[in-house]
């Protein structure tokens, strides 16, 4: 016999779900917030939290239960949207959930199960934040964080960090590859696959980093080619976004969503994260590369895209907004999907033409206060000279 609480929160779940999302009253001329979340753990079928059976389960406790859903992958297939979430289990274990929304701003429902990925490396503790590239030779591609537990060192937290790679055609059925192997990288997080060959070859956006927490001589957003995607090696990584001093790049930086072709360049949406007395901050910056040679930044906005906002900063992980999926349509419209606090997954809406706007024509960071001083005095004098004053 089915639990009839089980029917009560069943009610309660479809109300939140059918919810209409609404633009939130923040305005930058950018982007557009909505008032609610996407997804949450409160999104999660009770089918893979509760035993519904009443006698085996006569006080419809949670036997299996989620603690986040966050950072997830973004498609457009067939006219619907589609998320590759990262559900965090109670227990600490992260695994892939597929979502999906007739209109990307609500209205997600995760499919009957979740994504049962080939046990092909048995060292793999965890896996996390899996970036989708609709790739020119016909498949769809998953490249995710592969943890394991670093044994060649005396302490239980000390993991390795290394890029899990699948592929599929339906989100339905998974074929695990080789993890990617980078002969100058110990370890890999936020890999992300261009969507074209280049001169022949696949081609990866890669976050270089000497141990799991600390990039250490990494100096940015790697990228590099590889011959055969089953069993992929990159032997050199060209550095594309460097971090800098006293930016929001200073800590770390890795690639987001895969880039956006457009026709001034490749649009990317990454992460970069500065040390603070609270904490490390996560923020959402953009840059532009070369459409011939990805390896070439062309544009480089000052400052941040998007950071925590208001609810937005408080979770498991407070201060921090990460992305590693966006849709661009081919009506223009962009849907950057982003979590925040390692909890709660939202979107922000804006357009192709506004992305060029923001890339090619906000000032570049100088790098020093004086001159975002002198930077900012010459944008008042304009403005105040339109005025009249």
């Amino acid at each position: 016999m089915v639990h009839e609480k089980y029917y009560e929160l069943l009610e309660k779940q479809q109300e939140l779900i059918g919810r209409k999302n609404v633009k939130s009253e923040f305005y930058n001329g950018i982007f557009d917030r909505y008032e609610y979340p996407v997804l949450t753990r409160d999104y999660i079928p009770l089918t893979w939290k509760y035993d519904l059976d009443k006698e085996s389960n006569p006080y419809f406790m949670e036997r299996l239960g989620v603690n986040a859903v966050m950072n997830s992958g973004a498609i457009e297939l067939d006219g619907k949207f589609y998320l590759v979430a990262r559900i965090e289990g109670a227990d600490r274990k992260s695994f892939f959930g597929v979502a999906e929304s007739d209109n990307g701003i609500d209205g997600f429902r995760f499919w009957d199960y979740p994504i049962l990925l080939d046990d092909t490396c048995p060292e793999e503790t965890n896996v996390y934040d899996m970036r989708l590239t609709k790739h020119e030779d016909g498949y769809i591609y998953g490249v995710f964080c592969s943890e394991s537990k670093d044994t060649t060192v005396n302490d239980l937290s000390a993991a390795v960090a290394a890029a899990g790679i699948v592929r599929t055609k339906d989100l339905k059925n998974w074929e695990r590859l080789d993890n990617l192997k980078t002969l100058n990288s110990p370890q890999q997080r936020n890999v992300v696959l261009h969507p074209e060959f280049v001169n022949g070859k696949y081609a990866f956006y890669t976050r270089p980093m000497d141990d799991f927490i600390d990039t250490g001589s990494g100096g940015g957003i790697g990228f590099g080619l590889c011959d055969d995607i089953e069993h992929a090696v990159v032997d050199e990584e060209i550095i594309t976004s460097k971090r800098k001093y006293h930016t929001i790049t200073e800590a770390k930086n890795g690639a987001g969503a895969v880039p956006i072709k457009t026709d001034r360049g490749w649009i990317h949406i990454a992460h970069g994260v500065r040390n603070t007395a609270a904490g490390l901050r996560y923020v959402i910056y953009a840059f532009a590369t070369d459409l011939n040679d990805p390896t070439k930044v062309i544009a480089e906005p000052s400052g941040l895209l998007i950071g925590p906002l208001g609810e937005e900063r408080v979770g498991d992980v407070s201060n921090v907004v990460f992305t590693n999926g966006a849709i661009a349509r081919d009506n223009g419209d962009v849907f950057i999907y982003y979590a925040s606090s390692d909890t709660r997954m939202h979107v922000a809406t804006t357009t192709i033409d506004k992305l060029i706007d923001y890339v090619f024509n906000t000032p570049t960071d100088p790098l020093r206060s004086v001159e975002c001083v002198a930077q900012r005095c010459e944008l008042i004098k304009k403005n105040l000279e339109l005025l009249g004053r």
